[in-house]
């Protein structure tokens, strides 16, 4: 639908977000053999995102909630991407350092308990996914398109053109991707690489950073468990070249399955049955509370 607008259409979006809910929450229902007063709660994604389509999801559990007479809670966005690896088959105990990366956001945060989140370094500018995206318009493969360009950069050749790492050296855990785009094109320009050579560039500079990064967050913080999450979380190199330095470092890193990497209902509805189910009442690390009163 967005893809021969290069990008997501507000509008769009909310206006499908109508057609598909009713209809999907009856197929979701159906096949995991429940019925709908079988709910004990509603979870719902309350933000951050485009504002037509939260309104929407958050509507339509407000409304599901108060005719079944259960609880509705909102829960951040970044906190269902943060908890998603709990959904693994190879669960992370707590605490643990997450890498989150996705289209929107680039952090590293410390993650002591379901609601305890303590942000260690985000990105000043593009998030990673968004520079994959942009990088990936400019070499032509669409939009969204990050995986195609992970794709495209296993048949470069590494080494053959060299990008700038942005920020690799500073003393903090922050991150900087909007140079790294402009400097994909100065080198399209002036060099006129082969598409998947600078493809490889790009990503080998966005994962050596990722990397480094997380080794430090890490080491500072004294933990030996990273927790990776979000989108770019899916892409093979990223975890070809943490797996590398978890071995080399001695500590833990965990993926949840590619499916639950990308924005999904899942890590949304399993942080609201986490917090329903008492585990958590209060987020110290988000503005996010549980819903109780439907009567008011």
């Amino acid at each position: 639908m967005h893809e021969a607008y290069g990008g997501v259409v507000p509008e769009l979006a909310s206006r499908d977000h109508i057609r598909r809910l009713v209809p999907l929450t009856r197929r979701v229902l159906g096949q995991a053999g429940r019925k709908i007063h079988e709910l004990a709660g509603v979870g719902y994604t309350e933000g951050p995102g485009l504002a037509g389509a939260l309104l929407v999801g958050a509507s339509f559990a407000h409304a599901l909630a108060f005719a079944l007479r259960i609880p509705a809670v909102g829960i951040h966005h970044l906190e269902g991407h943060l908890l998603s690896p709990r959904l693994s088959a190879r669960p992370p105990a707590f605490p643990f350092v997450a890498l989150l990366v996705s289209g929107g956001h680039t952090q590293l945060m410390r993650v002591d308990a379901v609601g305890q989140y303590r942000l260690l370094g985000e990105t000043q500018d593009d998030a990673a996914g968004e520079a994959f995206d942009k990088t990936a318009q400019l070499l032509g493969l669409g939009y969204p398109g990050g995986p195609a360009l992970s794709r495209l950069a296993e048949a470069g050749r590494p080494g053959r053109i060299k990008l700038p790492r942005p920020m690799l050296h500073s003393d903090d855990l922050e991150f900087s991707f909007s140079g790294l785009k402009t400097a994909v094109l100065t080198a399209m320009r002036n060099e006129q690489p082969r598409p998947e050579d600078l493809a490889r560039a790009f990503v080998d500079a966005v994962v050596e950073v990722l990397v480094a990064k997380s080794v430090r967050a890490l080491r500072s913080t004294g933990l030996e468990r990273l927790v990776v999450a979000g989108g770019v979380g899916a892409n093979r190199q990223l975890r070809a070249a943490l797996d590398a330095e978890a071995a080399r470092r001695s500590f833990e890193v965990f993926y949840p399955e590619p499916e639950l990497c990308t924005d999904n209902g899942a890590m949304i509805a399993f942080a609201a049955a986490l917090r329903l189910g008492g585990q958590s009442t209060e987020a110290s690390g988000f503005t996010v509370k549980p819903r109780w009163d439907l009567e008011g």
